[in-house]
């Protein structure tokens, strides 16, 4: 297997010819369930420039081997240049300097046994760290609902998966340093720390509306307090001078009276 200190430390690779695209045929809940995923895991790192969240590529030793096929559903990796990867479209370990921290699969009826054989086997011998299956319809596609992989001396373990009293499944990904669930055949993502799932593709949607919402009615209360300022400032502008005014009135009248009087 190839070690991560014999990688050569390339890190823009971005002007090489992109790889083909693999052959994809999902189904709409398995896009469903990658693009949640996806969505949730980019708003989670999203304050980190150095981390690759991805699945729409070849994984490979090396570029020009054809006869490396695997491509994972979703990839993550950290420590890494993802604008060039993903030129590149593919992740070409020799390349980027190491083997992706993290591959998750998802079910599908075409696809699911290769996931827990051929692929398992696979992304061991890429070294990628831990490998996360999951699967929507409950195990009918996969041998489990949900498994995930720790990379141990080269081999697969699997990783504790706890079920809870709503009949939910989950499990710790140290890499990602979060939790996946399987909850009513949806993949959710939890930190453990806050005890919060992370928000889904739909709820970040909401969320921007309502950030978008809110946005507005502060923008529109901000400028009706700057036409009430301007208001104030205007009648405080117009009572000043009309204060002078009448001011320069009397001084007047009351100089006309002493002249009046011969004063």
């Amino acid at each position: 297997m190839t070690t991560k200190s014999a990688l050569p430390q390339i890190y823009d690779y971005s002007h090489l010819e992109p790889l083909p695209d693999p052959p994809r045929n999902y189904d709409m809940q398995q896009l469903d369930s990658l693009l949640t995923a996806g969505a949730a895991l980019q708003a989670h790192f999203a304050n980190r420039s150095d981390v690759l969240i991805s699945g729409e590529g070849y994984l490979r030793h090396e570029a020009t081997n054809e006869a490396e096929r695997l491509a994972p559903d979703l990839v993550v990796a950290f420590g890494v240049n993802p604008d060039a990867i993903i030129a590149r479209n593919g992740y070409v370990i020799s390349e980027v300097g190491k083997p992706p921290d993290f591959a998750l699969e998802v079910a599908s009826k075409s696809t699911g046994v290769r996931d827990y054989t051929v692929k398992r086997a696979g992304y061991a011998g890429y070294g990628v760290s831990e490998y996360w299956r999951f699967d929507r319809t409950g195990g009918r596609f996969h041998d489990a609902p949900l498994a995930g992989d720790a990379l141990v001396n080269g081999e697969y373990a699997p990783l504790a998966i706890a079920r809870d009293p709503a009949n939910r499944l989950w499990g710790y990904s140290a890499v990602l340093g979060l939790e996946l669930w399987w909850d009513d055949g949806e993949l959710r993502f939890r930190d453990p720390v806050s005890g919060e799932f992370l928000l889904n593709a739909r709820e970040l949607e909401q969320a921007r509306l309502e950030s978008e919402v809110r946005a507005d009615v502060a923008e529109e209360d901000a400028e009706l307090q700057r036409n009430a300022r301007l208001a104030a400032e205007e009648s405080a502008e117009y009572q000043r001078a009309a204060r002078l005014a009448a001011e320069d009135r009397i001084a007047q009248m009351e100089a006309e009276l002493r002249g009046l009087r011969g004063e």
